[in-house]
């Protein structure tokens, strides 16, 4: 279907890029009657959806201001602004430090996971996020708490979470399991970037291993959860992961579900999506990607008719 505020299926069955353009260029953006067309309220709503918290005042007012603050036409800049200041939420350095390191965090620890998309009624498997919302909601909340960039003590609190985080994470079962104690810092380092996807450098690889100092196996807490952070950290994870990222927030930011979860039974409309904003160069604008998730009947039904 196409992405339509009385249509839930967030992807076109023609997924022809002109035919998507027009129809989410041909949406009526008039309605009114629910919350969400409020602009403090949907400002709060990005706080609550992407940061895991309630607005600071300055932080509601200057956005608000951001969308409110239009030229003529008025109908059409309101659009644009809250577009804008949605996607900035995802592109800020709370989330980016926040929801987003967790996402890396799962990627280098285990890999990808394996999803089911149809395209011209062919089904294929494509490699897929394997973080799941009911994981990345609480891990998220974790590392962000009572952090509020820009206000006194960030920084130190940020780092602080950061810390207790990953040495929580290495302790689970799930990571000894998939990362064995009994491993020698090499092949455990070795592991982290093959799940990543990343081909380090001589320094890159040396730097990660001598996390663990003279040691013969990986079995140190805290140096696993230095080496894990360190690979989470890395530039060339972060770029390459960011667009299947931004895609992959869409779901859980805006819709609170996974990919292949309630009107989607599997990864088609995140294919669509991920395509599309690869196409334009990770351009959300010229994607509509945020364009047509806010619009969507599945998000403006959260807050009412």
């Amino acid at each position: 279907m196409t992405p339509s505020v009385t249509q839930s299926k967030l992807f076109p069955t023609n997924r022809t890029v002109t035919n998507l353009a027009q129809n989410v260029a041909g949406l009526d953006f008039t309605i009114a009657d629910n919350p969400i067309d409020d602009t403090a309220s949907f400002v709060t709503q990005q706080y609550r959806d992407f940061l895991n918290r309630e607005p600071d005042p300055k932080g509601l007012a200057f956005w608000s201001n951001e969308i409110v603050g239009c030229a003529f036409p008025w109908p059409e800049c309101q659009q644009a602004k809250r577009i804008n200041v949605s996607a900035a939420f995802f592109l800020s350095t709370e989330f980016q430090q926040t929801g987003y390191l967790v996402e890396r965090i799962y990627k280098a620890a285990y890999g990808d996971g394996t999803g089911t998309a149809i395209v011209n009624g062919a089904h294929f498997q494509l490699p897929v996020p394997i973080i799941r919302f009911n994981e990345f909601l609480p891990d998220t909340q974790k590392i962000g708490q009572g952090v509020i960039v820009g206000q006194a003590g960030w920084e130190q609190q940020l780092e602080s979470n950061k810390q207790s985080f990953t040495t929580e994470f290495v302790q689970r079962a799930r990571f000894i399991t998939a990362l064995p104690a009994s491993m020698t810092p090499a092949e455990f380092v070795d592991k982290l970037f093959m799940n990543a996807g990343v081909k380090p450098s001589a320094s890159e690889r040396a730097d990660a291993t001598n996390e663990f100092g003279s040691a013969t196996t990986s079995a140190d807490t805290t140096a696993r959860a230095r080496a894990l952070r360190r690979m989470a950290e890395n530039s060339t994870l972060t770029q390459q992961e960011f667009n299947r990222a931004f895609v992959l927030m869409q779901y859980f930011g805006y819709l609170r579900r996974d990919p292949n979860d309630g009107s989607d039974t599997d990864y088609s409309g995140y294919d669509f999506w991920l395509t599309k904003l690869n196409q334009f160069n990770g351009n959300f604008v010229n994607a509509e990607l945020v364009k047509a998730f806010i619009t969507s009947a599945e998000y403006r039904q959260r807050f009412g008719p």
